[in-house]
């Protein structure tokens, strides 16, 4: 049987939320024992909650239902939480194992140590101690003469002596269930809380002689708990610390790993190379040999082989094989960028599949877009989606090549192998192989800066440039033809 505490308040905090909801580099402190404890084979799996029960209880459905909640109402200890779970299995015979909702740094290898210790050694019951520097705030380990256990005393309990005891209880233990049943029904409320301690359980059964084992952790992170902010960050960084570490012993590259934050549910493959100042949130997956960062946030974003992300904020996209993205780009939900395709400079996406090769270089924004392959978006282009209303597909084709400071109306179709012009406002389809441009007459107003804008520095230097420009002077208002035929390079931008 496991059982983990999670009924405190957590005043120290100073969160409208739950201190067990609060989150560690991907998960809730909870969420990070609860998936060490699922590593381990138990008949029955409880949750004692009390502190807005109902917030805990959700949660708990959301990311381990095979935990049942037990109601808390009253915060009246450790020792009488533990009481509420065994009532919810009264035939239980065998092992219990209690932990703490807000020691995420646990692992389940360790679980598993003290389980393994606690059965080997026939103990009735066995607890998980650590060495701190600073035990402010924690239980301390009483040892006799002998430096065989004694009892454990709360701090607020403690002498001045025993305060400056260094060994802790983690607050996890593994029970004989008929023991842990029989002395939970002997605790009394005589201490400072006035609580039933699930501590004093060791005292009695010191006093019976019973087997009573310590468990000291090998890594003493693993016991360190949680109760303000400030602990909190001291948890995430060592957490940070742990999967980097990990990370860079599979063959994963980091430049500067102290500014790199990856949660616990990312994926990162062996020869990844993360750079400086790197954020890795959620479902991301980072295949070999990609290159992200510097200064790159992804979340639920896949990476593919041999791609590179640079300065780049993205949500939900996929960017596939070889492909490059940013500096300055922003993907969100729907992104699809294809193999050796580029998402370029200051260029936005959403809802978008962007096919093999294609490219959209700089300046531009992709919305409610299927494009094909290798085909090349001018600069400055934006994809207009929405009419206030409703929001339209835009379809391109394969090689197509569309010029700079286009717009596309959706819905419209743009075909295979077409072109369009600079500044053009497609609100038609483009039929395969076409070209499509918008042209109005240029016109030019001679003398309109000296006889506007006198006295400017821009009216100066245009009197200055025509007297050195002897007897040169082009017609007034002049228009081109009315169906000219576009510049040569003026149909698609930088395809760079």
């Amino acid at each position: 049987m496991v059982i983990v505490l999670a009924a405190g308040v957590g005043k120290r905090m100073r969160s409208a939320t739950p201190k067990v909801l609060h989150e560690v580099l991907g998960r809730s402190l909870i969420g990070h024992v609860l998936a060490s404890a699922s590593h381990i084979t138990a008949d029955r799996s409880f949750v004692v909650v009390g502190a807005q029960a109902d917030l805990v209880s959700a949660h708990i459905a959301q990311i381990a239902p095979h935990f049942k909640p037990v109601l808390q109402a009253e915060q009246n200890g450790t020792g009488h939480a533990v009481r509420l779970a065994m009532a919810e299995a009264p035939d239980f015979d065998g092992t219990v194992l209690v932990l703490c909702g807000d020691t995420p740094l646990i692992r389940a290898e360790t679980i598993g140590e003290l389980l393994q210790g606690h059965e080997t050694d026939g103990a009735v019951a066995t607890l998980l101690s650590g060495r701190v520097d600073i035990p402010d705030g924690l239980g301390r380990i009483i040892r006799t003469a002998k430096g065989e256990f004694s009892h454990i005393v709360e701090e607020r309990d403690a002498t001045a002596e025993q305060r400056r005891i260094v060994e802790i209880n983690a607050g996890i233990y593994a029970f004989d269930a008929a023991t842990l049943r029989r002395t939970l029904s002997a605790l009394t409320t005589d201490n400072a809380q006035q609580e039933e301690y699930l501590t004093d359980v060791f005292g009695l059964l010191t006093a019976e002689t019973a087997a009573v084992r310590v468990h000291p952790v090998a890594r003493q992170e693993e016991v360190l708990g949680c109760n303000d902010r400030a602990e909190l960050a001291e948890l995430a960084r060592r957490l940070r610390d742990r999967i980097n570490r990990d990370l860079m012993r599979s063959g994963v590259t980091m430049k500067d790993p102290e500014t790199v934050w990856i949660d616990v549910t990312v994926e990162v493959q062996p020869d990844a190379v993360i750079e400086p100042n790197v954020q890795l949130k959620g479902r991301t997956v980072v295949q070999a040999g990609a290159v992200i960062g510097p200064d790159t946030t992804l979340a639920d974003v896949t990476v593919g082989e041999g791609a590179s992300v640079v300065r780049t904020h993205g949500t939900g996209a996929r960017i596939g094989a070889g492909a490059s993205v940013g500096p300055y780009a922003a993907l969100r939900p729907g992104t699809e960028l294809g193999a050796d395709g580029k998402i370029g400079t200051f260029v936005e996406t959403k809802n978008a599949q962007i096919g093999t090769g294609s490219k959209v270089p700089h300046l531009s924004y992709v919305g409610d877009a299927s494009i094909g392959e290798h085909t090349n978006i001018g600069a400055a282009t934006v994809f207009v989606n929405y009419d206030g209303v409703n929001k339209s597909q835009t379809v391109i084709g394969n090689h197509a090549r569309t010029g700079s400071d286009n717009m596309f109306v959706a819905p419209v179709e743009v075909g295979d192998g077409a072109y369009t012009g600079a500044g053009t406002v497609v609100r038609r389809n483009v039929p395969p192989g076409a070209l499509s441009y918008s042209h109005a007459p240029q016109r030019i107003v001679e003398g309109w800066v000296a006889s506007r804008r006198p006295g400017t520095a821009a009216a100066d230097a245009a009197s200055a440039a025509l007297a050195n420009t002897a007897g040169s002077a082009a017609p007034a208002n002049t228009a081109g033809p009315a169906t000219p035929e576009p510049e040569e390079g003026s149909e698609s931008g930088d395809a760079d």
